[in-house]
């Protein structure tokens, strides 16, 4: 007996594993480029929300607001950044309940060494820069979209 299958309940017509493949493959890509840091990719994020930020010293939670992960998730990623000597957390003056993360001098310097990343995954995708900067830009919306139904 064969069952009838919708055109629309197959995997290559499906939005969300086309997202989720090429997720992976790009961290496949990321992964040994970034090894030859020290660094993961959810590392690398932290650093590069970081290295945007200057001398300010966001709060964990500002972090990860910024980044879309729970404390339970970012705290042991800056544990291990600060092991390393890339991030120091301290409290707050202000308000002792918080935690600030600031780049430590080695950490600063790491970002002229990364100089790199981008143009070795972005050749790595075969795309031009035109159709990366609309991915990127579709992708965002998507995210953004998503996000504001659920908070309605």
């Amino acid at each position: 007996m064969v069952l009838w299958v919708s055109d629309d309940l197959v995997l290559r017509r499906q939005v969300c594993f086309a997202l989720y493949a090429a997720s992976r493959a790009l961290t496949d890509v990321y992964r040994p480029i970034l090894d030859e840091h020290g660094l993961t990719y959810p590392q690398y994020l932290v650093l590069l929300v970081l290295w945007e930020r200057g001398d300010e010293a966001p709060t964990v939670s500002a972090l990860g607001a910024r980044l879309r992960l729970d404390s339970g998730t970012l705290s042991p990623l800056l544990k291990r950044l600060e092991a390393a000597g890339l991030v120091a957390r301290s409290r707050s003056a202000a308000d002792e309940r918080r935690v600030e993360v600031r780049l430590t001098a080695r950490g600063r310097a790491l970002r002229e060494r990364m100089d790199e990343v981008p143009m070795r995954v972005a050749v790595a995708t075969g795309l031009t820069e035109a159709e990366l900067v609309a991915l990127r830009d579709t992708l965002t919306r998507v995210t953004e979209t998503i996000h504001r139904q659920k908070e309605q």
